[in-house]
């Protein structure tokens, strides 16, 4: 069975954070896992991009009934109609996640999937929520970069069994 690795944050990320979700989605890509993301645009349009560009698949889950609103880089949408109530599903369908700059939205997933059991991997250098749960009592993960969070990601969703 495929890893689902989810990758969290934000819409309005810096443009070294977007680098890094890129590399994070080929590396998820070349791995043979499968991506599982919000499907709108900043990081989750970075990640989906590098996941296709190594052949991967990836999922996005949108806020809305709206397929347009999917990055172009999405192979499959699942529209919701729940707003951020979607970031549940996002959790919820991953085996693990890996947290890359975000806010709000990003922290949200990242305390679903906290409390749905699964690992979380963060890189603190692209900064937002990812830097701020670092080194905290959260029990998250710390990665270095992009590579290092999806070895880590894989590791983990592996050790659960799933």
């Amino acid at each position: 069975m495929r890893v689902n690795i989810g990758v969290l944050g934000s819409e309005r990320a810096e443009e070294e954070a977007l680098k890094v979700a890129e590399e994070v989605g080929r590396e998820i890509g070349e791995r043979g896992a499968i991506l599982i993301c919000g499907g709108r645009r900043g990081v989750m349009e970075a990640v989906a991009k590098g996941c296709r560009d190594a052949m991967g698949i990836s999922v996005g889950i949108i806020t809305s009934l709206d397929k347009s609103e999917a990055n172009k880089y999405v192979d499959i949408i699942i529209p919701t109609s729940l707003g951020f109530g979607r970031n549940i599903l996002v959790a919820s369908a991953s085996d693990v996640v890996i947290a890359i700059d975000g806010h709000y939205g990003t922290l949200s997933e990242v305390a679903f999937a906290l409390n749905y059991g699964k690992p979380v991997v963060v890189i603190p250098s692209t900064g937002g929520t990812a830097e701020f749960l670092a080194g905290g009592p959260y029990g998250v993960h710390e990665a270095e970069d992009a590579k290092d969070a999806v070895d880590k990601a894989i590791k983990l969703a592996n050790s659960k069994k799933i």
